[in-house]
Parts: C-alpha cells; structure tokens; sequence
C-alpha cells in the first residue's frame, strides 16, 4: 500500500510547515485587470476622436430663393432685368429701377448760301438765322417712366394662395385680388436690395418702397437715409416650402415679414416659432 502523505491544512501553517506565499501582494491581480480595463477605455475614446474628426462635415443647406408659381413664365426671386441697351444711361442708384432720362436736342437747320449771280450793284441778300432751340422739358413736365415688365411680381401667402401682398392707404394688407386698380397695388417690382445687393427691395408703382416702421410693413417714399434703406431691404430665407421663403429683415435679422389678422408685419422668427407658415411667402407673376 501506498502511504499517504498528510495534508495541509491552511489554516494551521504553522503545525503541518506551510507558510503563505508572501512574494505576491494581496489584490495584485485585481488591479492589473483594472488597469487593463482603464487603457482600453482611454484607447477607445482616443479612436473614436480620431474617427470624428476625420468625417467630413455636414453641410448646411443654403436658403433657396423661391422660385414662380406652376405655369408660370416669370423667374423666380433673384432674377433681374437684363443689361441696358446701348446707347442709354445706365440705371442710378443701387435699385436698378432708375431709368435714363430722354435727352433732347435742339434742331439746327444749315443757313442756305446767299445768291451770288445777281449783279454786283444788287446788294446781297442775308442769311436766315436758324430758329430758336426749344427747351428742354423739365422733369416736372416729363411723364413718369414706366416700370420694367421683367421685374413685376406679385406676392402671395402660402396658407392663403388667393390673398396678396396689397397697398391699401400706405399699409401693406394680405387681401383677395379686386379690380386693375386693386391687382396694381398688388404688382411690385422687386430689385436689389437698398443696402445689401444680394437682398430685395420692393418698389410700388407710383415709386414708393415697402419698409417696416415701428414693426408694420408700410409704402413709403425714399428719404435717402442708412435707416431707411434698412428699412426697405429684405433676405430670402429657406422655407421648406416649394418655391416659397421668408423674407427676413436686414437690420433686425432675428425678425421676418408675417401677415396677422391680414396686416403685414415684422415679428419674431426662430425655432419656437408658432404658425410657421404665417411667415412663408411665394413670389409669382404679376397680377397686372
């Protein structure tokens, strides 16, 4: 038979001559594995830095202008009428609606030559003097020039498709198209912006521009001044609607023109924004 060694008991070390293994701290093990586990999360975040910065950026969509209603012929929001002719003054001012002033000039008729066959004695007969020029027509006389075809548009709302844009007593009002008289307070013609070419203006018939005052979109003449020209200038934003935009203001960037109650204004324009579509509008043709 065999003989059994005897076992050691751990609890007795002492007895049966079995001491601890003291080479080894206590908890060693452990923290390697929580070190281990700590390099791998730090490598991870580094890669995934590494991965984020190397994808390309997204890109952010540019504001469309809004483009004319279907069926329509006439370009959308940033089209503007084609260079002048040869041979006129090229239109004053940054809102290109200037047109030349027609120029007169006086008629001169050549003096005929005097008869020189009569006899020597017969006394020679005078020259005629030419007449007179007439004078110019001053520019209280002169008709006012009509607007370019190529820049009339009309503005309608987007939740109100048979309501425009209307001059009615120098406010601007969303109203139902009327008579030619009502359809020509509802056609503007939209040009470049007063103080900032890569926006808009819109002039009125009888000359006037729309510009917020006091936060209501009213008709008024061109006083010349930096405020006004502010006033009267507008940026296409993006809308999210086919061929419409919100026309935001220059010097209150924050603020874009609303119709409320019918009445056009200038009202806050963000995220939070409610009844959105208050704010989007599409230019078409014009009603006149």
């Amino acid at each position: 038979m065999t003989e059994e060694k005897p076992r050691l008991i751990p609890n007795q070390p002492w007895e049966n001559g079995w001491a601890p293994d003291t080479t080894r701290v206590p908890g060693t093990r452990r923290l390697w594995m929580a070190g281990t586990l700590a390099l791998s999360v730090v490598a991870a975040c580094v890669t995934a830095i590494v991965i984020t910065d190397r994808e390309p950026e997204e890109t952010v969509p540019v504001a469309k202008a809004p483009a004319a209603s279907p069926g329509s012929t006439y370009p959308g929001l940033l089209t503007f009428a084609s260079p002048s002719a040869a041979g006129t003054e090229p239109p004053g001012g940054k809102s290109g609606l200037s047109s030349a002033q027609p120029t007169t000039s006086a008629a001169t008729t050549p003096a005929p030559a005097p008869d020189v066959k009569g006899s020597a004695s017969a006394p020679v007969s005078e020259a005629p003097k030419p007449p007179a020029a007439s004078p110019s027509p001053s520019k209280s006389s002169a008709a006012p020039s009509s607007p370019d075809r190529s820049l009339l548009r009309s503005v309608e709302a987007v939740n109100y498709p048979d309501r425009y844009w209307h001059v009615s007593d120098g406010l601007v009002k969303l109203d139902q198209v009327g008579g030619s008289e009502s359809r020509q307070d509802s056609t503007f013609s939209v040009v470049k912006g007063l103080s900032n070419n890569s926006c808009y203006s819109f002039k009125t018939h009888d000359g006037k521009y729309l510009r917020h005052r006091d936060f209501v979109l009213h008709a008024d003449r061109n006083d010349g001044s930096s405020l006004f020209k502010q006033d009267a200038t507008f940026c296409g934003g993006y809308s999210g609607y086919t061929g419409a935009a919100v026309l935001q203001s220059v010097n209150y960037p924050n603020y874009a023109l609303r119709h409320k109650n019918f009445q056009l204004r200038l009202d806050p324009y963000g995220y939070n924004t409610t009844n959105r579509q208050d704010f989007y509008f599409r230019v078409v043709a014009p009603l006149a």
